[in-house]
């Protein structure tokens, strides 16, 4: 029985006995096997698995140390959930700066990921609103981490996917705002042209902005969907507080319903939804970021093998022809994506050695796992990704080639130098570990030395 909450994407069955846990203690003590922190298992893919040694997973009592409501500075343990901290710091007009798809993530894992969202074009990546946090390593015991102390260790580990110690403690500044309420503004537009004509003028205008594309639509009509764009309301929710599940998914369905008729119904239906041009309402905060968490356990519609999310970045000059080639691909290859979403990465640069976002457009693409049919469109996405000077996102990801992730990020030497030799994850043995190092003699920068 595959449990959903090591990763999301379910589509990796763990080991004989299963996955092994432990809270972590305080001390990377080493016991001879890798460990790998683990945050709420939101990941996609293995970057927060490590099945040939520990998950060290946050203690239980997690708590907010601290907020300062003049200043909206937060101090808080990493194992607390974005959840915990709206509700803390909403009463006082104050809300996270950068927030993706789910509240059930910890601020740990926001960081090692250097999570993104709606707003990436006014507040850049998560890292960026980072001030400083304590790093627990098994070399070097316990480290302070800011832009001017251990500032290596600071930008290799946001980002880091969990690879250069143990975040036990933060603190992240804050955004103020008169509610969390949020007034969207939606328009529907009736092919993919039409949104990179309209994307950095209602970048200019929001706070937010995203696209849904329908990823089944041919023709004239193909790349059709909605931008959908967002500010916070001046009055509203000052409770911070999510609404209960509308429904929860009990059971893994033997076939998934998110494709072939079902998807086409679907995307037909929600592409109606909004009325032709522009229309605008209040929403609650959860309902614009988080639709999904509304619908428990909705990683299992995808069907008993998982499902893949493959997202990549591509650069401005090459955005337009290459998502289109990229949902045409996936067109041909007969495997529709349930949520498509299409959105525009601003100037803003992440302190992050490996932080996935730079300026250029990101697609994301969700596929019910059906086998080496499915890797081999992941593969043939890559390649055209790759070739337009793009990226490949390793947080989502759970098979991308060795030679995919050193396109992606050329500069992942960096990042394994600073690695805490104690900690390994299985996406990092599969692909890093599998490309060659400098040899030794080689006059190459000490940033790429091996360590």
């Amino acid at each position: 029985m595959r449990d959903p909450g090591d990763n999301w994407g379910r589509t990796i069955a763990p080991p004989p006995g299963g996955r092994r846990r432990r809270p972590f203690g305080g001390k990377l003590a080493g016991a001879g096997e890798t460990m790998l922190p683990h945050g709420n298992g939101r990941s996609y893919g293995d970057s927060c698995l490590n099945d040939s040694g520990w998950l060290l997973t946050p203690a239980q009592s997690a708590r907010i140390h601290g907020f300062d409501t003049e200043t909206g500075l937060l101090d808080a343990d990493a194992g607390v959930l974005l959840r915990e901290v709206t509700e803390r710091v909403v009463p006082q007009g104050w809300f996270l700066p950068v927030t993706p798809g789910t509240q059930f993530v910890t601020l740990g894992g926001a960081l090692a990921n250097d999570i993104h969202g709606k707003n990436h074009h006014r507040r850049g990546t998560f890292g960026r609103w980072v001030e400083s946090f304590e790093l627990e390593r098994s070399d070097r015991g316990t480290l302070h981490c800011s832009v001017s102390e251990n500032a290596d260790l600071f930008r290799a580990t946001i980002g880091g996917m969990g690879l250069t110690g143990f975040v036990t403690r933060l603190r992240l500044r804050l955004m103020r705002v008169g509610s969390a309420s949020i007034v969207e503004t939606t328009q529907r537009f009736n092919r993919l042209s039409d949104y990179f004509e309209q994307a950095e003028a209602a970048d200019e205008r929001h706070e937010y902005a995203v696209a849904w594309i329908d990823s089944l639509a041919r023709g004239t009509s193909f790349g059709r969907g909605h931008l959908i764009c967002g500010d916070h309301a001046a009055e509203g929710d000052r409770t911070g507080r999510a609404r209960p599940p509308l429904a929860t998914v009990p059971w893994t369905p033997p076939v998934s319903p998110l494709r072939g008729l079902g998807l086409r119904a679907f995307n037909e239906l929600y592409f109606r939804k909004a009325r032709p041009g522009t229309s605008r309402r209040t929403v609650p905060f959860d309902g614009f970021f988080y639709p999904l968490d509304r619908i428990g356990g909705w990683n299992r519609l995808y069907g008993p093998r998982g499902l893949h999310q493959h997202q990549s970045l591509v650069p401005t000059r090459h955005a337009a022809e290459t998502v289109r080639a990229l949902m045409e691909t996936a067109l041909e290859a007969g495997q529709g994506s349930f949520l498509t979403v299409l959105k525009r990465f601003g100037a803003l640069q992440s302190p992050g050695l490996l932080s996935f976002p730079t300026e250029g457009y990101t697609l994301t693409l969700d596929f019910p796992h059906l086998g080496p049919r499915t890797e081999r469109l992941l593969d043939r996405l890559d390649a055209i990704v790759v070739a337009a000077g793009g990226r490949v996102n390793p947080y989502k990801d759970a098979r991308m080639p060795p030679a995919t992730f050193a396109a992606s990020f050329p500069r992942w030497r960096e990042l394994e130098a600073l690695r805490d030799p104690a900690l390994l994850s299985d996406f990092w043995r599969r692909t890093a570990l599998r490309l060659p190092l400098p040899s030794l003699d080689a006059a190459t920068p000490a940033s790429e030395s091996v360590c």
